[in-house]
């Protein structure tokens, strides 16, 4: 018999190329932004845009789809119909109320907690095993109401959190100190909001504990009153970026894709997520950001880093004041 007249070998099942889907739902600012850097990073190979208004998210998936030439292979959907989000490995929920100059996250909480009840079983219908990550905020909020809705174990299904609160802070002090930010190590904790606190007594700069560097270049140290600066600014910074523009969108979309990557890759990857906490320094039944480790199968753990006193008594204050907000909600 010739070669030619042979049958292909049949293909193992492990040498197929598994893809990988992306869901976001709401395609507002913060959705289609995130949808952007997902596609630019390559970090999905579909990306499926949800949202109720059927001429809007048409619109944004397909002038992002007008752009897959110029960017790592990819296939972008979208649609007013959930099945659009069948079989994700990632969920992430940025649909809810839009924040208002001058509004706190914990005034959205009540309208977006109506959305998200209506939303979550629909996506869970289709996408049973997908990775659920809120972003709309409060996120701290959402979160821990999401779970109780869903009833979804909290490692798959968890909220953005501090990961974009971090990223401010460390690139804050990386411009006080005149270093590159990737060697700033830092996080904000707590809540996604007026009380979130910096975690100074943990935080270094190339491996030199941030409270003993002793500057360079003519950069002093970083002293209290900088701490104090730098931690207001954080804090403040999303009502800046919203009272000048109406909202944040690019850098809480590259956070939202780091999330995303470091599931799709399995990374481990050391993330402040927004987790349901046990027993964390005290603090049980409440969704917070801490350190946490985020991979394949969601976040797995949390770790007790290091904190002073000061700080610990700032994460049960935070902890507190969400526990407060969410009996509000019957939660």
């Amino acid at each position: 018999m010739s070669d030619r007249s042979r049958t292909p070998a049949p293909v193992e099942a492990s040498a197929v190329r598994k893809t990988t889907k992306v869901a976001v739902v709401g395609a507002g600012a913060v959705g289609s932004t995130m949808a952007y850097a997902t596609l630019m990073r390559g970090s999905a190979r579909t990306v499926a845009l949800f949202d109720i208004n059927k001429a809007k998210v048409e619109a944004e998936a397909l002038d992002l789809a007008h752009g897959i030439q110029f960017m790592p292979m990819a296939e972008v959907i979208g649609s007013d119909d959930v099945a659009v989000c069948a079989d994700a490995d990632v969920i992430m929920v940025t649909a809810g109320a839009k924040q208002k100059p001058g509004q706190s996250r914990i005034d959205l909480a009540e309208a977006t907690i109506g959305l998200v009840s209506k939303i979550l079983p629909e996506l869970q219908a289709v996408a049973p095993d997908a990775m659920y990550v809120m972003v709309t905020n409060p996120v701290d909020i959402v979160t821990y109401a999401a779970l109780k809705i869903s009833g979804l174990p909290p490692t798959q299904l968890f909220g953005s959190g501090t990961v974009l609160d971090s990223s401010r802070l460390r690139y804050l002090i990386a411009q006080h100190c005149g270093v590159a930010v990737q060697n700033v190590h830092a996080y904000m904790a707590g809540e996604h909001g007026d009380s979130e606190i910096p975690l100074w007594s943990s935080a270094t700069i190339g491996g030199v504990p941030l409270l003993d560097w002793e500057g360079i270049d003519g950069r002093g140290p970083l002293t209290v009153q900088a701490r104090d600066e730098i931690a207001h600014e954080v804090i403040n910074s999303a009502y800046r970026i919203i009272e000048g523009k109406g909202a944040t969108n690019y850098a809480v979309a590259l956070a939202g894709s780091r999330i995303i990557e470091a599931v799709l890759n399995d990374e481990h990857r050391v993330l402040p997520v927004s987790t349901l906490l046990d027993d964390y320094y005290g603090i049980s039944d409440i969704c917070l950001s801490v350190p946490s480790i985020v991979g394949r199968h969601g976040c797995t753990d949390r770790l007790a880093v290091p904190l002073s006193p000061l700080e610990i008594r700032g994460l049960q204050h935070s902890a507190a004041s969400l526990k407060d907000v969410a009996r509000k909600f019957g939660f």
